[in-house]
């Protein structure tokens, strides 16, 4: 999936957490918003602030979808709130090839 497409979909998809989201997706997403946000952030602290905020919401579905496709239910993203070892897992788990058959199909 290219890069835009990756991005509408997301954005298409604002609160769905329901399906399943791509790797390709999912990382393009995470590059889209890490680089927005330092851009954003240069320009001022308080832009950075509101488009962290404003994709807040796209971005735990995408999540929820992506531990979906790995046959995971998106509440193991909780995990991520573990300091250090919670962030190694989730992006373990986000590298993950998908799981077929899938119950989240």
């Amino acid at each position: 999936m290219p890069f835009i497409d990756a991005i509408k979909t997301v954005f298409t998809k604002y609160a769905d957490f329901n399906g399943r989201a791509s790797m390709p997706e999912f990382w393009w997403w995470v590059l889209f918003v890490v680089i927005a946000s330092l851009l954003l952030g240069v320009v001022s602290n308080t832009l950075s602030m509101l488009f962290s905020l404003a994709t807040l919401v796209p971005s735990i579905a995408v999540t929820t979808r992506r531990l979906h496709d790995i046959d995971r239910s998106g509440w193991w993203q909780l995990v991520g709130l573990i300091p250090i070892l919670g962030l190694i897992l989730m992006i373990y788990w986000c590298v993950q090839p998908a799981k077929e058959p899938n119950r989240f199909s």
